[in-house]
């Protein structure tokens, strides 16, 4: 497929490449630098000051046009798009903007690439209308099982159109903390933060309700009553590389008062760093909403050799293998079960190591980026 024409067109919320940007942003930068060997590849976002308008980084093209609402973004990535005259239009998490460009690129193979329900959801668009845009993609790929069944229960017409690729990590960058680097490079930053004598949960994503840090607050009293040396580190703020504060994380930081021996809130950090963070972890909590697509956070903490306890809701089951790689526990039973999960784990780190060895593993066999970008070039090929 040395000729075909990819163009990533992302949902221009925040500017690609960027340190502080959403996970789509993420994935499309990852995946777009390992296809560039393959494919002739661009990727047009968001308009920056600090950026040019159009330039080759690493190979893959970068096109950027102004954002000042929704519509005038897309009429600007049209325009762009007729001079690039791609062969495939990848519309990053957009539905409505799969349709608009099937409608002004009628020749071209319109793809659009979901990563979660968000804006296959009300308020961001009405059922009727998201039929329309979905029957206008040529393709719909999802990065989960979870996500498919549930773009397949709202329109069953996309059945024969909807395939599952998986996200990924980059393995080299997200060493494991059971490796003689990762085990170095841990222990520095543990005396760093002089964290040498805890026993460390984590928790990274930002910090809004459906993300469920309410719950892994809840559940440290009795943690800390059975672990005393038990530490919850708090990764992420409210909104993208920012530090401005909510209701909610208000809420949050009262909540964790009486606790504040056991419990630390770190800013916003950025996802070239953030790799450090995880390796500090005896295990990584993630007690998210039933509607958690994927959790990108699952895998890189599991290529960091972190077992990780997740909600078994959505798609974290195809990620976290009970007893494996980790444990799951039911959202409803969070309240009920998730500090026992924690505390069994950090009371046998014989069985935590294994975990988190195998958790190595199994990103490597499945979740990184390579992985990913070879299963988009056999879709490409089979188109």
């Amino acid at each position: 497929m040395k000729e075909h024409d990819v163009v990533f067109v992302t949902p221009g919320s925040f500017v690609i490449p960027s340190g502080k940007s959403s996970s789509v942003e993420l994935v499309v930068e990852q995946v777009a630098l390992r296809l560039r060997k393959h494919v002739r590849v661009a990727v047009i976002g968001r308009r920056s000051r600090r950026l040019p308008p159009m330039e080759i980084r690493q190979g893959v093209r970068y096109e950027r046009v102004p954002a000042v609402s929704p519509r005038r973004y897309v009429e600007g990535v049209s325009r762009k798009l007729k001079k690039l005259r791609p062969k495939v239009i990848q519309v990053e998490n957009r539905p409505r903007f799969a349709g608009f460009l099937k409608r002004k690129h009628p020749r071209a193979q319109v793809w659009l690439s979901l990563h979660s329900v968000t804006f296959v959801s009300r308020p961001h668009i009405r059922r009727s209308e998201l039929r329309r845009c979905l029957a206008a993609a040529d393709r719909i790929v999802v990065n989960s099982h979870y996500l498919k069944n549930e773009m397949i229960r709202r329109d069953p017409r996309v059945k024969a159109k909807i395939v599952v690729n998986h996200l990924g990590v980059d393995p080299n960058r997200f060493v494991s903390r059971w490796s003689p680097e990762g085990a170095a490079r841990r222990e520095a930053m543990l005396r760093r933060l002089g964290l040498q004598d805890r026993k460390i949960i984590l928790f990274v994503g930002r910090l809004i309700r459906i993300k469920g840090v309410h719950h892994l607050l809840a559940a440290m009293p009795e943690i800390v009553g059975k672990v005393p040396e038990a530490l919850l580190l708090v990764v992420g703020g409210a909104f993208y590389g920012s530090k401005r504060l909510t209701r909610y994380v208000r809420r949050l930081r009262r909540k964790s008062a009486p606790l504040r021996k056991h419990v630390r809130f770190v800013p916003y950090v950025p996802h070239g760093e953030v790799d450090e963070w995880f390796r500090l972890a005896d295990v990584l909590v993630v007690p998210s909403a039933r509607r958690e697509a994927f959790g990108l956070v699952n895998v890189e903490a599991m290529a960091a050799g972190v077992p990780v306890i997740a909600t078994r809701a959505g798609g974290m089951p195809e990620i976290v293998e009970e007893g494996v790689t980790g444990l799951t526990v039911e959202p409803d039973a969070l309240g009920s079960r998730l500090a026992q999960a924690v505390v069994s784990l950090l009371q046998n780190g014989n069985e935590a190591r294994r975990m988190g060895e195998q958790s190595v593993e199994r990103v490597q066999r499945l979740f990184t980026w390579d992985r990913m970008a070879e299963r988009w070039l056999k879709l490409y090929d089979g188109r």
